[in-house]
C-alpha cells in the first residue's frame, strides 16, 4: 500500500512541516533525496510533497541544480511569527541588557530574500544614533548583517544572488566592484562576523554575528551599530565576545533543542 495512505493527516501534517525545517535549517540547498533520508520517509512519498509545497511557494528548486531551498511564503511565514508580541518581550529583554553593556544600540536582522529585514531593536540613550523603522528592508552588500548573510552562504547560491541584486553605492565606503565585495566576503566567512566600517551611513559602523550553530544556515543576526563619534570598527569589534553571548541566549527562540546541521 502506498505510504501516503498508510499514515494519518495528522502524521501527514507532521510531515510536512519537518520538511520545511529540514529545509529551512540547512547549510545549503537539500534534494528529495536528503529530506527522505533525514526524515526516514519512502522518496516517493517526500517527492510528491515537495511537489505540493513549491507549487504553494513553501519551496524554490534552485536553477539547474535538484536542491530546494525555503519560499517566499515560508519566509513570511517566519518573519510573521518573530514579529509576534510575546516573541519581541523575550528578544528585547536580551537586547536591552546587551545594550546595557555595549552603550550602543543592537538589532536582530533576517535575511528576507534579496535584503535585510529589522525585526526588533533597542536604542542606545546616546545622542548620536542610526533610526530604522522596525519591519523595514535594506540591502545586503552593505549592511554588517547583510554581508554576515552573504559571507554564510554556500559559493553558488552567494553568486546566484549577488547576480540579482544591484551594488548600488550608498556612501564612498560601499563596495560596489563585484570581485572586491566577493573577497571581503570571503574573509568574513571564515570569521562568522558581518561588519559595516562606513558602508551603509556615513558616520556609522556595525558589528554583526549570527544565530546559529556552525554548519547551521544563517537566517537571523544580532548587530550592533555605533556612531564614528564615539567608537571606530576596531573598537567595536573588541567586543564581540559579548555580542556572541547574547546571540547563544537568543538561539533557543529561534531553534528547537534538537535542532542541528543537515
Amino acid at each position: 500500500m502506498d505510504d501516503d495512505q498508510q499514515i494519518s493527516p495528522e502524521h501527514k501534517m507532521l510531515r510536512i512541516l519537518r520538511m520545511l525545517e529540514c529545509v529551512a535549517s540547512a547549510s545549503e540547498s537539500v534534494t528529495i533525496g536528503q529530506i527522505a533520508m533525514r526524515l526516514d520517509i519512502p522518496k516517493a512519498s517526500a517527492g510528491r510533497l515537495v511537489d505540493v509545497l513549491v507549487a504553494n511557494r513553501f519551496l524554490v528548486r534552485m536553477p539547474g541544480e535538484r536542491g530546494l531551498i525555503p519560499g517566499p511564503r515560508s519566509t513570511q511565514l517566519s518573519t510573521a511569527v518573530l514579529g509576534n508580541s510575546a516573541f519581541r518581550r523575550l528578544s528585547r529583554s536580551v537586547l536591552r541588557g546587551l545594550v546595557d553593556r555595549l552603550g550602543e544600540t543592537c538589532n536582530l536582522s533576517a535575511f528576507d530574500g534579496d535584503r535585510v529585514l529589522y525585526l526588533d531593536r533597542v536604542e542606545t540613550s546616546q545622542p548620536l544614533r542610526m533610526h530604522l523603522e522596525l519591519g523595514s528592508r535594506h540591502p545586503l552588500h552593505c549592511t554588517a548583517g547583510g554581508k554576515l548573510f552573504l559571507s554564510q552562504l554556500p559559493k553558488l547560491e552567494r553568486e546566484a544572488l549577488l547576480d540579482r541584486i544591484t551594488l548600488n553605492r550608498m556612501t564612498p565606503q560601499t563596495f560596489v566592484s563585484r570581485p572586491t565585495l566577493t573577497a571581503e566576503l570571503d574573509k568574513l566567512a571564515a570569521q562568522r562576523i558581518g561588519l559595516d566600517e562606513e558602508e551603509f551611513v556615513t558616520g556609522m559602523v556595525g558589528l554583526a554575528v549570527p544565530i546559529a550553530l556552525p554548519g547551521q544556515r544563517c537566517n537571523v543576526a544580532l548587530v550592533c551599530h555605533a556612531a564614528t563619534a564615539r567608537t571606530t570598527l576596531t573598537q567595536l569589534r573588541t567586543q564581540l565576545p559579548l555580542l556572541q553571548e547574547a546571540a547563544q541566549r537568543l538561539y533557543p527562540l529561534f531553534y528547537a533543542e534538537d535542532a542541528s546541521p543537515v
